[in-house]
C-alpha cells in the first residue's frame, strides 16, 4: 500500500458558505504574506471552488498539492511559489 503524505498546511484559510470568486480572491489575499514553500490550506464549500483554484494555481504558478472533498466540504493545500 502506498502511502501519500501532503505537507502540513503553515496557514488555514477557511472559506466555507463564499461563493466564486471570493474564494479564490481570499486565498490570493492570504498567500501574499507567506513565504515562498509556504502551504495555504483552503476550506471551501462552492463546487466551483474545484475548478478555481486548479485555474487560479496554473495562471499563479502556485502549486495545487491537494484537492478533496468530503461531506461537502472541498480542502485544497497550495504550496506559495516566488
Amino acid at each position: 500500500m502506498l502511502a501519500v503524505r501532503y505537507a502540513m498546511a503553515d496557514t488555514l484559510l477557511d472559506v466555507k458558505g463564499l461563493k466564486c470568486p471570493l474564494p479564490v480572491l481570499r486565498a490570493r489575499k492570504a498567500l501574499k504574506p507567506l513565504a515562498v514553500g509556504d502551504v495555504l490550506e483552503v476550506l471551501a464549500t462552492d463546487p466551483s471552488s474545484l475548478q478555481d483554484f486548479a485555474s487560479f494555481c496554473e495562471t499563479t504558478g502556485h502549486e495545487l498539492l491537494a484537492s478533496e472533498e468530503a461531506e461537502g466540504v472541498f480542502t485544497y493545500k497550495i504550496r506559495k511559489s516566488a
